[in-house]
């Protein structure tokens, strides 16, 4: 279609699914990161139902894709770390797929932001792929749709898991509840000579379709550097 940045599978490889494709976001024109990516978006096929006879259910990331994800993780975080203007830390990384993981179900309502309304409906068979993701130590954030009612995020290992939320009117919904569409911002950080550099801070909320275009559920999904620090106050003279 016209203006989508979609694609299918890169050219040559050999991928389970179809929609399997990396997207990089570059550095502002001007800034030293100009020719480098600041954030790296992963998009992956999750399947419909499963394609083995003998295993019910939906479908899951399979092997092929998780070498592929592996291969094009390691790729960027090698680029993003050499000449010219090697950085320190690696670019963080956003996973976009269709069907939730298992460990979506890690969570209740005393440590997810949004709500639960519905099961889980991941695949009966756990392939792996989050393990993957956290021995990659790129990924900050994971976005899945499928299970409509549910709009949470919740963080585990250090990778956010959150659902997109209900958005569009040919599927089911809730009576009296909004469909919604989450936004991600991701927030650039200036260096000391006042440029542009890497990517500070991701942000989410979610945008309503009420009467009012309501946002609702604002958080931080990650930031660099450390976090709920205090600055020490200065010692008394002599102490």
């Amino acid at each position: 279609m016209p203006h989508t940045l979609s694609r299918l599978n890169p050219d040559g490889s050999n991928i389970d699914g179809y929609g399997n494709y990396h997207i990089e976001i570059d550095g502002p024109e001007g800034s030293p990161l100009v020719n480098k990516s600041v954030l790296n978006l992963y998009f992956l096929d999750s399947g419909d139902y499963s394609t083995v006879s003998a295993i019910p259910g939906y479908g899951w990331i399979k092997p092929s894709q998780q070498v592929w994800f592996q291969k094009t993780s390691s790729q960027l975080q090698t680029m993003y770390k050499g000449a010219p203007h090697a950085q320190k830390e690696s670019a963080p990384g956003l996973v976009y797929f269709h069907i939730p993981l298992p460990e979506y179900s890690s969570f209740d309502s005393s440590n997810f932001t949004g709500v639960r309304q519905e099961g889980i409906s991941s695949a009966s068979v756990n392939s792996g792929f989050f393990a993957t993701m956290v021995e990659a130590g790129d990924v900050k954030a994971v976005f899945t749709g499928h299970d409509h009612l549910n709009d949470f995020c919740g963080k585990l290992t250090g990778i956010q898991l959150c659902y997109a939320g209900g958005f569009g009117y040919h599927a089911y919904g809730k009576a009296g509840w909004s469909r919604r569409t989450r936004v991600v911002s991701a927030f650039l950080e200036k260096t000391a000579d006042g440029q542009w550099g890497g990517v500070k801070s991701i942000k989410t909320w979610k945008r309503l379709d009420d009467q009012f275009l309501s946002t609702i559920d604002s958080q931080v999904l990650w930031s660099k550097g450390p976090t709920g620090r205090r600055r020490k106050s200065p010692s008394p003279a002599g102490n």
